[in-house]
């Protein structure tokens, strides 16, 4: 069984309210994918701690420069049996590392639910993606805070089983 909280519940706006400040993106980006990567490992891909606010994968790519397996929790979309992610880096001004690597490493795998699924990314297209950003939004309205703070076109793929 899956606990979640509301994202619009009192506790998930005011977590979103912090998430909105340039010092939680300093903080929690450091210290949140360690701890779910952690978390993730000890449960044998059954948890992670993030997934108490919002859907929440491990993706494991492949580096783009060092060719080594790297993993990433990300908040998802789930649709499906695909997932949509969003390259946030928690409205940094830079791309995350990982969406570097599936641009070169398409191929990649995901651990959700307990279990883990080989997967194919694909860079959604404009059309795509003003599509899907309604959708993502109701799984994190911090994404538009995100935007603006890092003044990128942020990047969405889709996660398709291979």
């Amino acid at each position: 069984m899956t606990v979640q909280l509301d994202v619009d519940g009192r506790l998930g706006r005011f977590i979103q309210s912090l998430a909105r400040r340039p010092r939680f993106q300093s903080t929690a980006g450091r210290v949140m994918p360690a701890v779910d990567r952690f978390v993730n490992r000890i449960s044998r891909g059954r948890f992670v701690v993030s997934h108490f606010l919002v859907p929440t994968l491990v993706l494991t790519t492949t580096g783009a420069k060092s060719g080594l397996p790297r993993e990433t929790p990300l908040a998802t979309l789930v649709d499906g049996d695909s997932w949509y992610v969003v390259g946030s880096n928690f409205g940094g001004d830079k791309h995350p590392a990982w969406s570097g690597n599936l641009l070169k490493h398409p191929d990649a795998t995901v651990s959700f639910g307990g279990r883990t699924v080989p997967v194919r990314a694909r860079l959604l297209d404009a059309e795509e993606k003003a599509s899907v950003w309604p959708r993502l939004l109701k799984v994190w309205p911090t994404y538009d805070a995100y935007v603006e703070r890092s003044g990128r076109d942020l990047r969405v793929f889709r996660l398709e089983p291979r």
